[in-house]
């Protein structure tokens, strides 16, 4: 975060590429400004703010700053209407006497940046939606960084890899808004460079062969879900079934999802209350929960191993490939949130499977806890990440 006095002095200046005040927080116009900071058109590659609680003339608004509007404006980075996350820093600071709500957005190393599918840039103090031209500027930067892995290029893959189908019919409708898909100048390359899908030199990335790719195995070895389930406590265990769930993203979350409702045990009590109770042995969307994190934040990079779910009798075990990342570590996890694969995250909020970023595992435990099931046990290593789930 910036020091007071360059705050000081960014808030007595005019209005601009790197300033918007805002007399109270006005929630969509704050993301749709932060959009516009996180795509950084000029490339000046500092840093934009927004002042909330100061009004346009300067003069200090007295807004009362609570937990819960720290929380709502926290909303900017969590609940995926920015895609991908923008990188946000927020604050409750005090200048020139005035309490304000400080929010700086850095620029993202992987534009372009979506606001419920408009790109939206910074001209002079206004924000305005990109030009294909623009948008084709703001992908042309993403070369020669050093990105994720999901947004990289893979070698030996080609266009034809890309299920053009797929990217129009499915996923090109829930990632980009109706009017811009309307401007017929934007090409099918065009919005795939755009989306990280296709990098700039017409090569599928890593994600996009995750995320609308023909055989993402091809090219990711390692890509999928094995699921077994075993007739006892025990590896040595007899098995019961047993299955690989393979292809897409979206294929392998609504197969998981539909494997997970199929091995629910339920059953009902007559004997500890009057009234006949129906429960299950697990919280179905725990365990969607449990499962979709471990498919957004597995290491597609170095491990050719699987991700593994194994039920047994009495517990569910879920192994991913890679340690915990970023800054997330075994005191702050389920509370701090760094993304591995933030195309890949960006890709399943798109899907429709997740809601909000950063609150699956928060969520899994609450509605265990609900369900009756023991806390879930979580297991890192460096190169795995592991939960088991006890049934009820």
């Amino acid at each position: 975060m910036l020091t007071d006095a360059e705050l000081v002095l960014l808030l007595a200046s005019r209005e601009s590429g790197r300033v918007e005040r805002k007399e109270s927080a006005q929630l969509d116009a704050a993301k749709e400004t932060a959009c516009a900071f996180s795509n950084d058109l000029p490339n000046s590659r500092e840093p934009g703010v927004i002042f909330i609680g100061i009004r346009d003339d300067g003069s200090c608004a007295n807004i009362r700053i609570t937990d819960e509007l720290l929380r709502k404006i926290g909303e900017i980075r969590a609940d995926g209407t920015l895609l991908p996350a923008p990188v946000v820093e927020i604050e409750e600071r005090v200048l020139n006497g005035c309490a304000l709500v400080v929010v700086q957005v850095y620029p993202h190393s992987a534009p372009p940046v979506r606001f419920r599918g408009r790109v939206y840039v910074r001209v002079g103090p206004r924000n305005q939606v990109a030009s294909p031209e623009e948008e084709r500027l703001l992908s042309e930067r993403r070369r020669g960084r050093d990105l994720p892995f999901d947004h990289r290029p893979l070698i030996g893959s080609v266009r034809g890899d890309i299920d053009d189908f797929r990217f129009r019919e499915v996923y090109l409708p829930s990632a980009i808004g109706a009017d811009v898909i309307a401007q017929n100048e934007r090409t099918d390359d065009d919005r795939l460079i755009s989306l990280r899908l296709l990098d700039p030199s017409g090569i599928p990335t890593a994600g996009g062969l995750l995320i609308i790719g023909r055989d993402p195995e091809r090219f990711i070895p390692g890509a999928y879900v094995q699921y077994v389930r075993f007739d006892g406590t025990e590896l040595t265990s007899g098995i019961v079934d047993e299955k690989r769930i393979s292809g897409t993203l979206d294929e392998q979350l609504s197969a998981t999802d539909d494997m997970i409702k199929l091995n629910i045990r339920t059953g009902v009590d007559l004997v500890s209350s009057d009234r006949e109770t129906r429960f299950a042995d697990y919280s179905v969307a725990a365990l969607q929960q449990l499962i979709r994190n471990a498919i957004m934040h597995r290491n597609y990079e170095d491990s050719y191993a699987p991700i593994r779910v194994n039920w047994f009798s009495d517990r569910v075990e879920i192994q991913n490939p890679g340690g915990l990342f970023g800054q997330v570590n075994s005191s702050n996890f389920g509370h701090v949130t760094d993304y591995r694969n933030p195309l890949v995250a960006e890709g399943m909020k798109n899907y429709g499977y997740v809601q909000r970023f950063g609150v699956g595992v928060q969520l899994a435990r609450k509605l265990l806890r609900e369900n009756g099931n023991p806390e879930p046990e979580f297991q890192f290593s460096d190169r795995a990440t592991a939960v088991i789930v006890r049934a009820v």
